[in-house]
């Protein structure tokens, strides 16, 4: 006889979303680091080439973007998140001071804050008090600063999922040059990165819920476009360098 399912109660489904909420926003940055990687690789792959076609340099160009992207986006990331964090820091001890000096304008604060969200008055002052019973920091910093204290931002996760994201985006047009003869190198680049945007195009769409196939388009017609003026100058730069 089969075990019946417990039904989950209001605050496990509400930990449920929020897990989800945290992991779709990872997945979506995720998908955009790669997006980077892809683009801003091809672009300099091709921009070389354009100058000059032989794969060693081709390689070379390929590999020195990847590395210096990816180190570039894990540097940006985990400088912007450390700030984020010091922050968020900052505003909860602020917080943590404050319930410790004036508990009962605090009280008062919460009370306010939780009939905006529409409870009556007695309702909200009942809850407030339950709530500053129970955790006052953890109320206060997520009703009134959006900040959960136990789940600050981790500077050092963001940099190494932006970095990662980033290289495995720059595989693709690194990829596509090394397996392929110089003679078709370009062209078949040009065929993996719109492959790989329209991919990533899609899946981004997908998580943030806008319109699919616009999207999709926007994200491989302006990638086109950018490997187009990079292969141009190359090609101009090229035409200028002596024999």
């Amino acid at each position: 006889m089969d075990t019946p399912v417990r039904a989950k109660t209001h605050a496990e489904y509400d930990a449920l979303s929020s897990a989800l909420s945290g992991r779709l926003n990872w997945l979506r940055a995720g998908v955009l680091g790669a997006n980077d990687g892809i683009l801003s690789t091809a672009g300099l792959v091709l921009g070389v080439a354009g100058a000059n076609p032989a794969p060693a340099v081709i390689l070379t160009a390929g590999v020195a973007g990847l590395v210096s992207g990816a180190l570039s986006m894990a540097v940006g990331e985990y400088v912007s998140v450390s700030t984020q964090r010091d922050t968020e820091k900052a505003a909860v001890y602020l917080e943590r001071e404050e319930l410790d000096a004036i508990p009962e304008q605090e009280l008062d604060e919460l009370t306010g804050l939780l009939q905006k969200k529409g409870l009556s008055r007695g309702l909200a002052r009942q809850a407030a008090q339950e709530l500053t019973r129970h955790d006052a920091l953890a109320a206060h910093a997520e009703i009134e600063l959006g900040i959960k204290p136990d789940e600050l931002s981790n500077p050092w996760q963001a940099a190494l999922a932006s970095a990662l994201s980033f290289a495995t985006g720059a595989l693709v047009p690194l990829l596509a040059a090394v397996f392929t003869p110089a003679a078709y190198a370009v062209p078949v680049i040009v065929i993996a990165v719109a492959a790989a945007l329209s991919i990533t195009g899609l899946t981004s769409a997908w998580l943030g819920g806008a319109p699919r196939v616009s999207a999709t388009l926007r994200n491989v017609g302006g990638g086109l476009l950018a490997m187009g003026v990079t292969y141009g100058i190359g090609r101009w730069v090229g035409a200028q360098l002596p024999g």
